[in-house]
């Protein structure tokens, strides 16, 4: 209805996961903005308007990722089979560590440790999934609200099995090509289909009699690479494949370019006005 009719708002922020189910956070509002102080989990925020007549329907939004740069501590993965086993070192001795893990906000599971010794163990991990853990210091250990007693103390991501990219990166482009040179460009290859921490790309070309060039090994940050000490009209096929510490994956279709003969002639064109006599 018209917001002059609006008498105020139901706030309910859920964590996620939660394992106190029937216990979110509400909050009723007279103004339409509120300042929430959350940790680094994952958080929903249900909305609703309210008035004489009843509820409106709920508004969904879910808290976005944080950027994890600033936190006070580490945490250290150590792979034993399928399990992991989580250590960190605490800056002080909460009640309890709330502890996230999955592979997304839709698939994260929650542990509650009330050990002081600062680790714990993890099972039924899949092969060549990126999982995110998250450890969070609190003094709310029980079904109180996380919200108001929760501080993330750490984050990282891990793989229990690493596999090699299923895939080579895409969008490749030959770009510049001279006597000599060529310039090459391509997107990163897809973080689902890694399978591991990709290291780096591998590019390797050969020319038209089959002579293939040593591969170039480069960071997993770089997306172009200028190919140099080219022969002039040759026909060359350029491959990328991107690695892990699995090992290399496959590479991309053989991009065919040509050298040209002769190199790029500028001509200085000069105008001199005609001298009446």
């Amino acid at each position: 209805t018209q917001s002059k009719n609006i008498l105020g708002y139901y706030v309910k922020v859920e964590r996620i996961p939660n394992s106190c189910r029937d216990s979110p956070n509400h909050i009723f509002l007279k103004d339409r903005k509120v300042l929430l102080n959350l940790s680094m989990a994952y958080y929903s925020v249900n909305i609703s308007a309210y008035n004489k007549a009843g509820e409106s329907p709920q508004a969904v939004y879910v808290v976005p990722d944080f950027s994890s740069t600033d936190l006070p501590g580490q945490i250290h993965v150590r792979h034993q089979g399928t399990n992991a086993v989580f250590t960190w070192t605490p800056e002080y001795n909460p009640k309890c560590f709330v502890v996230d893990w999955g592979t997304g906000k839709g698939d994260m599971r929650m542990k509650i440790v009330t050990t002081a010794t600062g680790n714990f163990t993890l099972d039924n991990f899949q092969p060549y999934k990126l999982y995110k853990i998250m450890v969070h210091a609190s003094n709310a250990c029980q079904c109180e609200s996380f919200t108001r007693d929760e501080k993330t103390f750490g984050v990282t991501q891990f793989y229990s099995v690493e596999g090699v990219p299923r895939t080579g990166p895409a969008n490749v482009t030959v770009l510049n090509v001279t006597k000599h040179s060529a310039f090459v460009k391509w997107t990163e290859i897809a973080a689902e289909d890694c399978l591991g921490f990709l290291q780096g790309y591998r590019i390797s070309y050969t020319d038209s009699l089959g002579k293939k060039s040593s591969a170039v090994t480069l960071n997993s940050s770089t997306t172009s690479y200028h190919l140099t000490t080219l022969k002039e009209k040759n026909t060359y096929r350029v491959q990328i494949s991107g690695f892990t510490s699995a090992g290399e994956g496959p590479p991309t279709l053989s991009q065919l370019f040509t050298t040209p003969k002769y190199g790029t002639v500028k001509v200085l064109c000069m105008y001199y006005p005609a001298q009446s006599l």
